[in-house]
């Protein structure tokens, strides 16, 4: 005798009723109540997948596969269904099925984070472990992506990890041996690019991108730290650190007013990350030049600075630029990941008072401060600093005109800013350091 047809929220009901029982009954009752439910419902693709899963979870893998597959042979597009039957043939033993059965459920969602590792495993039984590499990476870059990650998963997860970590290493290793005749060959080369580029390709290395917060001036490379040979009058700065460093300290005794909180946002400015910072002396500034002017009195109480600042190239634009100044960074302070507004300039870091536990990252560099070396970045990268120690830290900041932009291009900015300045009135936030 024919089942009388059901609605879907009957079959719905039914198959809630199979996994409540599934669990919680005797397993003679709950086999009893399930085959009663597949009796009334035998074509429904719900019941006869909830019970699968029971028949699944109680060892009977080839019931559980028969009931799979007439739940498939109802609804051919279930990657759910797929992954079940999946996991029936798996505990049968038959590798093939299982293969077809993972690709199904893949073919429907080629993000479904339980068939990528269900791949990945099956990859590696089959001793096809570089194969189960890229499955586990496909997993985690799912779940990186925003694909849920059920929680049955996170065991299987976790060895995923394991093996992509240890295939990356594996990897490095043999790449290292396959260029390492070539990097001989050029040993006298500069390699940074290159090594940036493979630790990108194994993943040790994050890609940053300009993020100014007001002009961006496209086509210009995306350097974190610029080369220090590209800038040969940093001798000169460096040739001077410890006079810019009396000076620096003196201030800080001798005038402490001068020197204000770096963020200094009025009310209901959208200070995002700043709002711990916002109007503190944990980081705090003595300007020296602001906005493209000397500051009087502090250039005369700073006199051995304001020459060497006077020496090198630092970016001109009237009312805005350059900005150059002392920053005093508070023990136990950290400045958040931000970026700059503008990639037409650079800035030159030159460590004054630099004590351990200080240290600097720009994308994916992380650097230490050492007194007396300066360096050259590029501030619209993402960048943020810490001082972890008990005393204080500090540094001389000004900016100069990225060293790629042409003559041309430097005037032409130049022109822009103080136009946009102009359209908008004094005060407009065109160059301002954060």
């Amino acid at each position: 005798m024919n089942a009388t047809p059901i609605t879907e929220p009957e079959a719905r009901a039914l198959a809630d009723a199979i996994n409540q029982v599934s669990g919680t009954r005797p397993p003679a009752e709950a086999l009893k109540l399930i085959e009663m439910a597949l009796a009334r419902a035998p074509e429904q693709p719900i019941v006869l997948n909830a019970a699968g899963g029971h028949m699944y979870r109680s060892g009977n893998a080839r019931r559980a596969r028969d009931l799979f597959e007439k739940a498939l042979a109802a609804d051919s597009d279930s990657k759910v269904l797929w992954l079940n039957l999946a996991n029936a043939c798996r505990a049968l033993g038959d590798k093939t099925s299982q293969a077809l059965a993972l690709e199904k459920a893949l073919a429907i969602d080629p993000r479904y984070v339980l068939a990528l590792v269900c791949k990945g495993e099956l990859m590696e039984s089959l001793g096809e472990r570089k194969k189960a590499f890229f499955f586990y990476e496909a997993a985690l870059d799912s779940v990186a992506s925003g694909a849920p990650a059920p929680q049955q998963a996170a065991a299987a997860l976790r060895h995923a990890q394991d093996v992509v970590r240890d295939s990356r290493m594996e990897l490095e290793r043999f790449l290292e041996q396959q260029v390492a005749a070539v990097r001989s060959q050029h040993a006298a080369a500069d390699q940074w690019r290159f090594e940036a580029c493979r630790d990108v390709y194994l993943r040790k290395r994050r890609v940053y991108h300009h993020q100014p917060k007001q002009i961006l001036f496209p086509h210009l490379p995306e350097i974190e730290f610029f080369r220090r040979e590209d800038f040969p009058w940093l001798d000169v700065l460096e040739a001077a650190t410890e006079e810019i460093a009396v000076e620096a300290l003196a201030a800080l005794a001798g005038d402490r007013a001068g020197f204000k909180p770096y963020v200094d946002s009025p009310p209901g400015t959208p200070i995002d990350e700043w709002a711990s910072l916002n109007h503190s002396l944990q980081w705090s500034v003595y300007p020296l030049w602001h906005d493209g002017e000397q500051v009087p009195d502090h250039v005369q109480k700073c006199p051995k600075t304001a020459a060497v600042l006077a020496q090198l190239p630092l970016c001109d634009i009237p009312h805005y630029a350059p900005g150059a100044f002392f920053s005093v960074l508070a023990p136990r302070t950290r400045l958040p990941p931000h970026t700059g507004t503008t990639n037409t300039r650079s800035i030159v870091h030159l460590p004054l008072v630099i004590p351990s536990g200080c240290g600097f990252r720009v994308g994916a560099d992380v650097r230490t401060w050492m007194k007396g070396n300066a360096w050259v970045f590029d501030d619209t990268i993402e960048h943020e600093a810490w001082n972890d120690s008990d005393e204080i830290r500090i540094i001389l900041i000004f900016d100069i005109w990225n060293p790629l932009l042409s003559v041309a291009e430097r005037d032409l900015v130049r022109a822009l800013t103080l136009g946009i300045g102009r359209y908008y009135g004094d005060g407009a936030p065109v160059l301002g350091s954060r």
